[in-house]
């Protein structure tokens, strides 16, 4: 293919662009499909020059596109795809098209994926209905000014923010499959309402039991449900109360208890009276694809606190991140055998947060209330009103610390949602910490890990282990680098806070430093990542709903990859 001149350079959401949520969502969904080379719309196309523009055709569709360059060459430029010389332009009847050119075997996947995004049209219009109203109680609960919102309890209110925007990748982010617009009122972050748990009394033999003691003192015993004997109670979220499995002598009590608010996750919870104190329960609806479930399956609780202890190791032997690189402590839980809907992890939130303004990455970008974005009120309270340099700060340090565990042959899948801002001021100076949670699907080469092997032990999941870098610089890649700092660069750009070549170019120079520091042992990263002619891009649509994983060969959703230019590759450069 020959190259298209940029419409906007280095934009991947064009000026002009179309604001009503149903051509919104399908420029998503067709530069997703481009992006992951469904049915050869990118790598079987060719560049027709049209009177409106560059247009990419493939066998019997074409697709009007303009230069994107973040994780592919090219974004739809229109919400519309052209099949056998018609131009298709309402999202149902461009993936029936679709589907009916794909093979046989694959239809299924194409007509889920379609579900998907009617579930998702219709969250995106709900949002556009709700979104003020909350925003008016979030200010009138939490302050006029975001970035005054410190404590555990107000940093839920960044989440609720942050649901309102796309996923930096996955076009339908924004539906759960299955739910209804009640449910999703009464229990998604972005409506920020409090509600109760539902609790199960469990025979303490049926529960396995990890670092649970002691339980906070408001956990509720099974004799408050009038259950007597050797029983523990187990919390369980409204949505998964009709849908447990039988366990011999489990009873579910009838009388919900314990007021809580959602996390940007949904089926983590913050207890209202406690807020330091999360609960991860399992979720029967799925995000991120179809195959992407909101259960907990048996060992990932295992995973989480196995990662967070070999972290503070590593963390014990660098003593520069000490007191800057904050994880949340994730070494209790409880899950019944074999049940991916019977188990509960609780999360303690690091203490002296109280004075500090802690929020996830994936809300930095996000609509605050009053219509400025929530970085440049970050801004102009801690970096004298200079987004620039509160990017400088994160970048400084996320891609040291990231770098760092590279180092010691361990990769995270620490994206913009499990990775949180932590600032304020210390003795007068701006202080930023970053704070860590969900360690269960990182990807470690044993073969760097050194005298910390011996945690291997404590892992369940062996897909976690190998002897190969490239698994590694591939995670690296996908998430330091696309979600959280490259989304960033090309985010502020697209807002007009910098140009584009200035926040590409500070990303490019402070990661080649970071990887620089580490020597020999950063050659993976500087061959994979800043020197590469493309780079990895995940394929969550192709791997979440369309294919099967006998069609795609994807061993695990979340980390199988198609390709993309690398934007890293001028960057800062004459």
């Amino acid at each position: 293919m020959s190259p298209v001149s940029p419409v906007s350079p280095g934009s991947h959401v064009r000026p002009g662009s179309p604001v009503r949520p149903a051509e919104q969502l399908t420029l998503r969904v067709l530069s997703a499909l481009l992006r992951e080379d469904v049915l050869g719309l990118r790598s079987g196309a060719s560049v027709e020059r049209r009177a409106d523009g560059p247009w990419l055709r493939s066998g019997a569709f074409a697709l009007p596109v303009a230069a994107e360059g973040f994780q592919c060459e090219y974004a739809a430029r229109l919400p519309l795809l052209e099949a056998d010389g018609a131009q298709l332009t309402e999202l149902p009847a461009i993936l029936a098209a679709l589907a009916g050119a794909a093979d046989p075997l694959d239809r299924p996947g194409h007509l889920a994926f379609a579900e998907e995004c009617r579930q998702t049209l219709a969250t995106m219009e709900l949002h556009e209905e709700v979104r003020d109203g909350v925003h008016a109680r979030l200010a009138a609960a939490y302050g006029p000014d975001p970035a005054h919102w410190t404590g555990p309890a107000a940093s839920l209110a960044f989440d609720a923010l942050a649901a309102y925007l796309d996923h930096p990748v996955y076009p339908t982010a924004r539906g759960r499959s299955g739910l209804t617009e009640r449910q999703l009122m009464a229990y998604a972050p972005e409506f920020h309402r409090p509600f109760e748990l539902r609790w199960l009394a469990v025979p303490a033999g049926e529960l396995d039991v990890r670092g649970a003691e002691p339980l906070p003192p408001w956990w509720p015993s099974a004799r408050r449900f009038g259950v007597e004997g050797a029983y523990l109670a187990l919390p369980v979220h409204p949505l998964t109360a009709d849908l447990l499995p039988d366990l011999p002598g489990a009873v579910l009590a009838e009388e919900p208890y314990l007021e809580v608010l959602p996390t940007l996750s949904m089926r983590t919870v913050s207890v209202v009276r406690d807020p330091s104190v999360h609960l991860k329960l399992p979720l029967a609806t799925a995000t991120l694809g179809q195959r992407n479930r909101r259960t907990i399956k048996p060992g990932t609780l295992t995973d989480g606190a196995a990662g967070q202890l070999l972290l503070q190791a590593v963390l014990a032997r660098e003593p520069r991140f000490a007191g800057r690189v904050l994880h949340a402590d994730e070494q209790s839980h409880l899950q019944a055998a074999g049940e991916e809907l019977l188990a509960v992890l609780v999360r303690r939130q690091p203490a002296g947060l109280d004075g500090a303004v802690t929020v996830p990455l994936a809300a930095l970008l996000a609509v605050a209330p009053g219509g400025r974005l929530v970085v440049d009120h970050l801004a102009d309270r801690f970096y004298a009103g200079s987004v620039l340099e509160l990017y400088r700060a994160l970048l400084e340090l996320l891609l040291d610390w990231q770098t760092t565990l590279f180092g010691y042959g361990i990769a995270l899948e620490s994206h913009q949602q499990n990775t949180s801002l932590v600032l304020d001021a210390d003795g007068g100076r701006t202080r930023l910490r970053l704070l860590y949670k969900d360690n269960d699907g990182p990807r470690i080469n044993l073969a760097r890990l050194g005298e910390l092997a011996p945690y291997r032990r404590l892992f369940d999941d062996a897909r976690i282990f190998g002897d190969r870098d490239r698994p590694l610089t591939d995670l690296f890649t996908t998430i330091t680098g696309h979600l959280c700092t490259a989304s960033l660069a090309f985010g502020l750009a697209e807002h007009g806070r910098a140009p584009l070549e200035r926040t590409l170019g500070l990303l490019r120079e402070t990661l080649a430093a970071a990887v620089d520091r580490l020597g020999a042992a950063g050659d993976p990263l500087r061959t994979d990542l800043l020197e590469a002619r493309r780079l990895p891009v995940k394929a969550m649509v192709t791997a979440g709903t369309l294919l099967a994983k006998d069609r795609s060969g994807a061993v695990d959703v979340n980390k199988h990859y198609t390709d993309g230019p690398n934007y890293l590759l001028a960057a800062g450069r004459p």
